[in-house]
């Protein structure tokens, strides 16, 4: 009975430690506070947590004394006597001293249980939308660490993401030095070719994409800020000194950002999911929790747009399902001594990549410009014996049975129907022949901020302004302005009718166009309001 009155009836609450009021500036919203804990948040229930570790405020997950006080006199109190006075001063003794405070451990324990399942799950979709951002894909780039002090790191990548050169400039300075740092990236241009630049969105940022804006000489080339979450990481890992060893970290974490617009995808596989900074209070979650979460989602999202044998790196198989961080690196040790592989079935000669791991991993891995034309596709090869039934019966080819609407239309689906393939699966089959290989992303646009928008002094409320969600949580979602500090759209400010959670309205890498609510100077906060055009 007990347990359930704390399961129903708890409230949260909160105080304020003495003399920690500066210090828990940030979680001056929980100073004095209370609420059912079956109405907070998840959200609330970390930074609750957070705050008391902290020695912010003192917390509280009780219901009221009297609610399992009365329970527990009507159990042991009977009769007004002397011996039922002693009785009851020791079941309020027992209840203070034993019984509630491991109540309230159990209730804690669930509350941060279910705070540190619905944070993953957060963190999970927006890591989603991250890796499915729009690649480039194939061209030149030209990607540009920015930095104040110690000038811009600038790199230039093929097409593939190598290395070509790389280059110091300084887009803050001098004038002499802001004409040498544009001389030097128009000459990197033309000398390679280069048909994309990449500017991080860090320190520096507007002020290097503002150099590169006004350069003639880099006009008709795309240009795009690109998320630097997470590339310092990259820079000093195991991955990025085995595949540039031969440079700084400076470099490292320049290429990261110039290969993050060519492939999203690709690039991000390499470091921990973490680092991306998407989320909320992700290093409150148990690890072990978020860890799993995330890995899944790496995973179906590699499987989804499938990967290029041919091309991919080691960390990138190994999100494969199916193939272990050991069999990634026999691949690419195959493909780098007998060259390219020609079709899926060569994998089979790969050691260590035995029957079952070909059979679970096939059809997630490309083998693009091959022998067979539904190696580029996601097509399993043990349905390739169906495709070629369904040329057969046709009069054509398998490559003219994919290049033709007319001739699919034609497919009597009942007929290749078995106890080991379905309807199901033929739809999906014939789906797949009509773009084999077909990337699921979402095409590449380019992007820009407000111009002489550049710090939060320059903002006042009511300007309307382009913006970028960076990240999504319960509460609502943080959007970049390009005034260095993200602006919060609160949930109650993304519609104009009830939203049940930001996710259903907004996703991160979602261009949006904002309103600006209120500017908070002192405490560096922006409040927006997303434009009705958007919903």
């Amino acid at each position: 009975e007990i347990r359930q009155v704390f399961e129903k009836k708890t409230v949260v609450r909160s105080r304020a430690v003495k003399g920690k009021e500066d210090v828990g500036a940030a979680y001056r919203d929980y100073f004095d506070w209370e609420e059912p804990l079956s109405k907070a948040p998840a959200h609330r229930i970390h930074a609750l947590i957070r705050a008391e570790r902290e020695g912010v405020i003192r917390l509280s997950m009780r219901p009221e004394e009297s609610l399992p006080l009365k329970i527990l006199q009507r159990r042991f109190v009977h009769g007004p006597s002397k011996a039922a006075e002693q009785v009851e001063r020791a079941v309020e003794d027992g209840y203070k001293r034993l019984i509630a405070p491991s109540m309230e451990n159990e209730v804690r324990l669930r509350a941060i249980e279910r705070a540190d399942h619905d944070a993953a799950g957060v963190f999970a979709e927006n890591l989603r939308h991250i890796l499915l951002a729009p690649p480039l894909g194939g061209k030149r780039v030209l990607a540009i660490d920015p930095g104040y002090r110690t000038g811009c790191k600038v790199v230039c990548l093929d097409s593939q993401g190598s290395l070509l050169a790389q280059a110091l400039v300084h887009v803050v300075g001098s004038d002499d030095q802001l004409v040498r740092a544009g001389e030097t990236l128009v000459q990197l241009v033309k000398r390679y070719a280069i048909e994309a630049i990449a500017v991080g969105n860090g320190t520096a940022s507007r002020e290097a994409m503002a150099l590169v804006r006004s350069l003639d000489g880099l006009s008709g080339i795309s240009k795009a800020m690109v998320s630097e979450a997470g590339a310092s990481v990259y820079s000093a890992s195991d991955v990025a000194r085995k595949e540039l060893p031969d440079c700084d970290v400076t470099v490292r974490g320049a290429v990261s950002i110039g290969r993050r617009l060519l492939d999203p995808l690709a690039e991000l596989v390499k470091i921990d999911p973490r680092s991306i900074g998407v989320g909320q209070y992700q290093h409150d979650v148990d690890p072990q929790l978020l860890k799993r979460a995330l890995d899944d989602v790496v995973e179906q999202c590699v499987n989804l747009v499938g990967v290029d044998v041919n091309t991919a790196s080691v960390p990138l198989l190994a999100c494969v399902s199916g193939l272990s961080p050991r069999v990634a690196e026999r691949i690419v040790e195959k493909r780098k001594q007998h060259g390219p592989f020609r079709s899926r079935a060569d994998l089979r000669k790969v050691p260590g990549l035995g029957p079952k791991t070909y059979q679970q991993a096939a059809g997630f891995l490309r083998v693009r410009g091959g022998e067979d034309p539904l190696d580029a596709s996601a097509v399993h090869p043990e349905s390739y014996p169906v495709v070629q039934r369904m040329a057969e019966d046709l009069g054509c080819t398998v490559q003219e049975l994919m290049r033709s609407p007319g001739l699919r239309e034609r497919i009597d689906l009942n007929r290749y129907v078995s106890d080991k393939v379905g309807i199901p699966t033929l739809e999906d089959i014939v789906g797949e022949l009509a773009k084999p290989g077909r990337d699921p992303r979402a095409g590449f646009e380019e992007f820009s901020f407000a111009d002489g928008v550049a710090d939060i002094a320059d903002l006042t409320p009511g300007m309307s302004l382009p913006g970028i969600v960076t990240n999504v949580v319960n509460f609502g979602a943080f959007v970049d302005i390009g005034v260095k500090r993200d602006g919060l759209v609160h949930i109650s400010q993304l519609a104009d009718g009830f939203v049940a959670h930001p996710s259903a309205v907004v996703r991160p890498g979602q261009k949006v166009s904002v309103t600006v609510l209120d500017v908070d100077l002192e405490r560096g906060r922006v409040g927006l309001k997303l434009d009705n055009e958007h919903l």
